[in-house]
């Protein structure tokens, strides 16, 4: 990268389901589960993401709320393959 050139950003891509259950989400959750989605762009793993046991998924936090995604390095993209409160995101699985 030279001097003045902007770091690559990764395209940010949500799966049908993914897409379905962020227009279920509301108000303040809403707008969280947005930004925390459009910072993947910039950072596809930041500080206190978790990689999913069983699964090339990562995991990121927002507030009881958990946004599952994937990270293809070569093609500079996340895939958001879901978002949903912490009860029952997992159990889609």
């Amino acid at each position: 990268m030279g001097a003045g050139q902007a770091p690559d950003r990764y395209q940010v891509e949500l799966s049908p389901r993914a897409g379905r259950a962020f227009d279920r989400l509301t108000g303040a959750i809403r707008d969280r589960a947005l930004a925390a989605i459009d910072s993947l762009s910039r950072t596809p793993r930041p500080h206190g993401v978790v990689k999913l046991a069983g699964l090339d998924a990562y995991r990121m936090r927002v507030g009881d709320y958990r946004v599952i995604y994937e990270i293809h390095d070569r093609f500079l993209l996340v895939l958001i393959l879901d978002v949903g409160h912490r009860r029952e995101v997992y159990r889609k699985r």
